[in-house]
């Protein structure tokens, strides 16, 4: 399910991408964008799941992305980029079965692969700081072996 977990996030980072741009209803988004993965109930099923949360959490998670990101004006942050957070900040509070890890993995090669030069360094820096935070205030329930691995920096490519 790994690669189709990529799939998912990448279905879902197009989706709230569209919401956000285009103010269409949720239901639109939902039918003509992660509707294409119906033919897989299992994977359909959580990339709604995963589009839904991430829209009903929106005002929660980006409080937390403000307190990380000090020097910047929100409202100036990549959309990709605020998009991505809101994604991996979701799945680290919400989605149990997710290792925090594997979340902030994903985000970083995601952004990497959708956003700009140096995104990927800062959706690690700031969803690092985020997974510490988190941690600190017990507000992370993740059940289940290696789902609370202590470090998530990644090396830099060089």
């Amino acid at each position: 399910m790994s690669i189709r977990r990529r799939q998912i996030r990448e279905k879902v980072l197009q989706a709230l991408y569209a919401y956000e741009l285009s103010h269409e209803s949720v239901d639109l988004i939902l039918d003509t964008i992660v509707g294409t993965l119906k033919k897989e109930p299992e994977v359909f099923e959580l990339a709604k799941e995963l589009f839904l949360k991430v829209i009903e959490t929106k005002d929660e998670v980006d409080k937390l992305i403000t307190n990380r990101v000090a020097n910047w004006e929100f409202g100036r942050l990549a959309v990709i980029d605020k998009i991505i957070l809101r994604i991996s900040i979701c799945e680290l509070i919400y989605f149990e079965d997710i290792p925090p890890k594997v979340s902030i993995n994903e985000a970083i090669e995601i952004a990497r692969r959708y956003s700009t030069e140096k995104s990927d360094k800062f959706v690690n820096g700031v969803l690092d700081s985020v997974l510490d935070d988190l941690k600190k205030s017990g507000r992370m329930r993740k059940s289940g072996r290696g789902l609370l691995e202590t470090s998530t920096k990644q090396k830099p490519v060089k």
